[in-house]
């Protein structure tokens, strides 16, 4: 019965994360099924990149950023749960009997391969498959309720992007010398409110500082 109910539960989370991804999609382009946007291609860049802010350069010392590593990890749920929508290939039973319980990792090979495997699956395959995604999340190890978290928080944070020019070019994506992805951490860390409230809470707070950094 407990499993049945968090089964419940994640359906409802991939429910609101899709609706929420397609609201964003719409507000790209009107009609972004039928633009045969690379999403495959996005994914292995974005596994490269998640790669750099964990580290494997053997050559000098790296710490691994585990906040922007996860925020790489959404933004590849992004392009992902995308992909799916626009193959029909998402539904309720996406998630069924799919474990998230976290792998063992301490030295970070098994993570490292993870991001290798499912770049790889992604170019050979040109598309996004849940499996080795799974793999990604489970040896660094991050839950699911982290994914729904943050990929509330940085879907967001794309669409403030669009309503101040991303598209455009005229963004500024550095705010007093931070990314707006440090700032969104930043954020999402010092928010005390309801969870319905996050989004729209999330939004002004963004504002704020995006302003205040015009000044």
């Amino acid at each position: 019965m407990v499993e049945r109910t968090e089964q419940t539960r994640r359906s409802q989370m991939l429910a609101a994360m899709a609706a929420m991804q397609e609201a964003h999609n719409l507000l790209v382009h009107p009609d972004w099924r039928k633009q045969n946007y690379d999403y495959y291609r996005a994914i292995w860049v974005e596994c490269a990149e998640l790669l750099d802010h964990f580290g494997w350069k053997w050559w000098k010392r790296q710490d691994a950023d585990i906040a922007q590593v996860k925020l790489e990890i959404v933004d590849i749920w992004h392009f992902g749960l995308s992909d799916l929508i626009r193959a029909g290939a998402l539904d309720d039973s996406l998630l069924t009997g799919v474990s998230f319980e976290p792998h063992a990792d301490p030295g970070g090979e098994l993570f490292r391969a993870a991001v290798e495997t499912l770049a790889q699956e992604t170019l050979i395959g040109r598309r996004f498959d849940v499996a080795p995604f799974v793999r990604v999340m489970q040896t660094l190890p991050m839950s699911f309720d982290d994914l729904f978290e943050m990929y509330v928080g940085k879907n967001v944070l794309n669409t403030f992007r669009q309503d101040h020019g991303y598209k455009a070019g005229s963004y500024r994506k550095l705010w007093r010398g931070q990314e707006d992805n440090e700032h969104l951490i930043e954020v999402l860390a010092e928010l005390t409110c309801a969870p319905e409230e996050i989004p729209a809470r999330l939004y002004e707070a963004l504002d704020l500082r995006y302003r205040a950094s015009a000044d």
